[in-house]
């Protein structure tokens, strides 16, 4: 919940000039819903793609404040950010309304950016993987493997979220392992191509070294995002 119209102008235009050429890999901005038709008029054309935070999973309806699948798809949105940790924690999403915003995503056209991860407490429980492992199954059981084929998944790691807590390469590294090996139990095709980002305080000092890795693939970037230059390095870093 960061942004206003002006700010947003500098920070996107900054990002598009320190993109371009980087071809390599892709990139996408999620803009909070009133800035969308920003996003979309000075994204358009670009190598940057452009999404939403969140989504409501019903078609349409007596949900006021709430913002529909097509609706995002009218400003060209072709992401939407699922279950992301502070809906989860915050808003007390369940993995059963998280598996429902992620089949509306899919269906109104968009890529679903599912978000899994597990907090401190759970990592020190030794549970990291039981807790993953369900919220992935959630949407497994509900949506079926081929529609991961069609989706993003990005490893957040709650307790290395703003906490100054970090998870070294090889943590996330072994999560994302066992985020591959539980999508391979349903189809092995879909599992060697399925995009894992990392989403734990990912900054221009730590992305090679974690974009290194086998299993991850990239990043989903929380406040690094909002200073151009750290966003563009972490993005050369992708492309390298």
């Amino acid at each position: 919940m960061y942004g206003r119209l002006e700010r947003n102008q500098a920070l996107l235009q900054a990002i598009l000039a320190g993109v371009r050429g980087l071809d390599k890999a892709g990139y996408a901005v999620c803009a909070p819903y009133p800035y969308l038709a920003q996003a979309q008029s000075v994204l358009a054309g670009s190598n940057v793609a452009w999404g939403a935070q969140n989504l409501n999973p019903h078609e349409e309806g007596a949900y006021t404040g709430e913002v529909a699948p097509g609706m995002l798809v009218d400003f060209g949105c072709t992401y939407a950010i699922i279950g992301h940790s502070e809906r989860r924690g915050l808003f007390h999403e369940s993995n059963e309304i998280v598996s429902a915003k992620f089949d509306a995503a899919l269906k109104a056209g968009m890529k679903p950016i599912l978000c899994v991860g597990e907090t401190l407490e759970e990592r020190e429980s030794g549970i990291t993987e039981q807790v993953v492992g369900t919220q992935l199954d959630a949407v497994l059981n509900r949506a079926g493997a081929q529609a991961l084929g069609k989706a993003v998944i990005a490893y957040e790691p709650v307790w290395a979220i703003g906490t100054g807590k970090t998870a070294t390469p090889e943590q996330a590294q072994a999560v994302h392992a066992f985020i591959r090996q539980r999508v391979a139990q349903h189809d092995s095709q879909v599992a060697l191509s399925l995009c894992i980002l990392y989403g734990g305080s990912v900054k221009a000092a730590n992305a090679a070294e974690l974009f290194g890795m086998p299993d991850i693939d990239g990043g989903l970037i929380g406040g690094a995002s909002l200073v151009a230059e750290e966003f563009v390095a972490i993005c050369r870093a992708a492309q390298n």
